[in-house]
């Protein structure tokens, strides 16, 4: 055993009593807004069931949010658990702006006029935050405001770049809402002015993950990258899923990317509504074979925005992301305005925690296996045969050791039986896998030899009380030790 061992103890044991955090494997991701943005509500949160704080950089100043980043780092420092926070950049997103009294009811049949010169809207004109709008749609494009609910048709792009519209489906119009284009490619750049500013303070908080808004191709997430490493951050990106571009560019944007998030609302918005289920359950699929973290986003509990109950679909709707193997799902105006943030999560924890204790995770790993063409097929196979073995010993627990953070990554996504641990001397991803599947994350810096390394694991474990004496454990790691080489070993211990 390391001679420094009692150093990974004393504060975990210490803690151990002031939060009873029960454990889910899917995680949840909660949006931190006007209704939960104290100390005293985010740690009710945590206590509800919270993994993942993510901090909407769509709204709010950066003061306000530097306050609330510091809430969050004194529960990790002070209660057993590491939450991680996500950093969700507004990208392209286009808005009308000022509404009349922030309402301008309209009628199918009524003819409107978008323009890019800022104005008060009324019925003759309304401005939109999109300087070339008359540049990128054509005569007969939709244009869909406020997620859809209203619609509108191209009809006319004037001289002076102004588009009419004609309305084909009416409603109230109100002040700020979003727009989307679902027949029209874009020009506006993946990194607005105002995302490249939301970033640097991202950068300087060092924020856990980074969410890019509107991917449409693998060029987006390559620009972001290069921001981050400029800044030698750590930050990891996940790559928003809401446009038909990026379905058409999946499978590089998942490889380039180190998450995703299936953004629901947008997605349902720019494609037929019928579709987005499908495509749910396949990019879910296509992330788990890529070993990429997945979030289910949008709409998951809404109802619970006022009330205190969820509507049953949207139960049968975290049930079915549970059941499809999602790494998290997660909640937006629920937690982030709604009347019971606390309650929604904890309802949201009791629906994961159902699905869970059926049997039906049990087989998760059979249904991938390494793929000999992959340039880490090896440490793949390891990964894959130690979740096979810990499942046929009935083992308790299944420890992986990581720098990078692909061995967790890889663990996670074969779904195993065994409770999952991951030991790690990089202290960014300790908060950064709060975000996988399954996934408990340690720090442990020591690398005097293997042999010490997983008798320190299984010490830490024991004496959390996550294991005790005669429980079989599965390690894997790679030797030798100060090579840090990909994972190429698998032990079974019966702890003594």
């Amino acid at each position: 055993m390391s001679k420094n061992i009692s150093k990974y103890l004393h504060k975990e044991m210490d803690s151990t009593t002031a939060l009873n955090h029960s454990f889910h494997r899917t995680k949840i991701v909660a949006t931190v807004g006007p209704a939960c943005d104290t100390y005293e509500k985010l740690l009710e949160l945590v206590k509800a069931g919270v993994n993942v704080f993510r901090l909407n950089f769509s709204h709010g100043k950066h003061e306000d949010k530097a306050k609330i980043i510091e809430h969050i780092r004194r529960i990790n420092a002070t209660e057993p658990v590491n939450i991680s926070i996500l950093g969700d950049l507004q990208g392209p997103k286009l808005r009308v702006g000022e509404i009349a009294n922030n309402a301008l009811p309209v009628v199918p049949g009524d003819i409107l006029t978008f323009t890019n010169e800022k104005c008060v809207g009324t019925m003759e004109k309304i401005y939109v935050s999109y300087p070339n709008l008359a540049g990128d749609v054509v005569l007969g494009n939709k244009i869909m405001i406020d997620d859809g609910k209203l619609e509108v048709k191209v009809i006319e792009i004037t001289p002076s770049n102004d588009v009419k519209v004609e309305v084909i489906l009416g409603g109230v119009i109100s002040s700020k809402k979003g727009i989307n284009l679902p027949d029209t490619k874009i020009s506006l750049p993946a990194l607005t002015e105002k995302d490249l500013e939301d970033l640097e303070f991202i950068i300087d908080q060092e924020l856990d993950w980074v969410a890019l808004s509107f991917v449409r191709s693998v060029n987006d997430l390559t620009l972001l990258r290069d921001k981050l490493k400029a800044r030698n951050s750590k930050s990891k990106i996940i790559a928003k899923i809401e446009k038909p571009e990026a379905l058409v560019n999946i499978r590089d944007i998942i490889i380039e990317s180190d998450a995703i998030m299936i953004a629901r609302g947008d997605l349902g918005v720019e494609l037929p509504v019928e579709q987005v289920p499908l495509i749910q359950r396949q990019l879910i699929r296509k992330c788990r074979h890529r070993a990429k973290p997945v979030i289910v986003a949008t709409q998951m509990m809404e109802s619970m925005i006022d009330r205190s109950k969820p509507n049953r679909s949207e139960i049968t709707d975290v049930a079915n992301a549970v059941l499809e193997g999602t790494d998290a799902v997660m909640l937006s105006g629920e937690t982030a305005t709604g009347m019971h943030p606390a309650l929604v999560v904890e309802t949201m924890r009791k629906i994961i925690l159902e699905v869970e204790n059926t049997e039906y995770r049990y087989n998760r790993e059979d249904d991938l296996i390494p793929q000999p063409h992959s340039p880490s097929f090896l440490s793949d196979a390891i990964c894959y045969n130690a979740c096979k073995i810990a499942k046929d010993a009935n083992a308790q627990a299944l420890i992986g050791m990581t720098q990078s953070g692909y061995t967790a990554f890889m663990l996670s996504s074969y779904r195993p039986k065994s409770s999952l641990y991951i030991f790690t001397k990089e202290r960014s991803l300790v908060n950064q896998l709060s975000l996988s599947w399954g996934v408990r994350a340690f720090y442990y810096d020591e690398e005097e030899s293997l042999d010490n390394i997983i008798n320190d694991e299984i010490t830490v474990l024991k004496e959390r009380g996550f294991i005790k004496s005669g429980d079989i454990v599965v390690n894997t790691g790679s030797t030798p030790v100060h090579l840090h080489l990909p994972t190429n070993l698998l032990k079974i211990t019966r702890v003594e």
